[in-house]
């Protein structure tokens, strides 16, 4: 059964966006608790790349399979989980990036929503922060997806937020999404 293809993020409504995420159904790997079976030999890295015994995994759809499966134990780590095996994957940074934003409103009344590698659509609000960490090499923004997993915000997303932040020119710099303020500036 081939999976349908991506759609095009800058032509659909916010509506239209709201209706795609709520139709994504993930199976339900939070129910699952299989034995652990070893390390599945993949790796995602920073940009986002799955790899498979340090080769990359050239089929989107395998990736987006992969990523339905995903999921994050207690301890930070991350594992690929079905009801009967749980095998180890290696994570860079965070098991997602998101690659395009989509932005409607202005102020109190904006909302952001995002695409993600995978092709998942996270909306940010209260169930799905947009949050900044400060690391040794510069501020990271990233967006809460599910189950504890995060989302690296790319680069060239990022300097659309802080745009529309600047462009805003309120006490703070930082956007609302679905009623929830989301700081860009590094402060607590």
């Amino acid at each position: 059964m081939p999976m349908e293809p991506l759609p095009d993020l800058s032509t659909l409504s916010l509506a239209d966006i709201a209706r795609l995420a709520a139709e994504k159904r993930l199976p339900p790997v939070e129910k699952w608790n299989p034995d652990h079976c070893g390390d599945s030999e993949m790796r995602i890295a920073r940009d986002g790349t799955w790899f498979h015994q340090g080769s990359p995994i050239g089929r989107e759809t395998m990736v987006r399979l992969f990523s339905s499966i995903l999921r994050r134990e207690p301890d930070g780590s991350h594992v690929l989980v079905t009801p009967v095996e749980k095998l180890d994957i290696a994570v860079e940074d965070a098991p997602f990036v998101a690659v395009e934003l989509k932005s409607e409103g202005e102020g109190r009344d904006r909302t952001l929503a995002f695409r993600i590698k995978n092709g998942d659509i996270v909306t940010a609000g209260p169930a799905h922060a947009l949050i900044l960490r400060e690391t040794p090499d510069g501020p990271h923004p990233y967006l809460h997806v599910r189950g504890g997993m995060e989302a690296l915000v790319a680069r060239s997303v990022y300097y659309e937020l802080m745009n529309l932040a600047l462009e805003e020119d309120a006490d703070r710099i930082g956007l609302w999404s679905e009623g929830a303020f989301f700081p860009l500036d590094g402060a607590a």
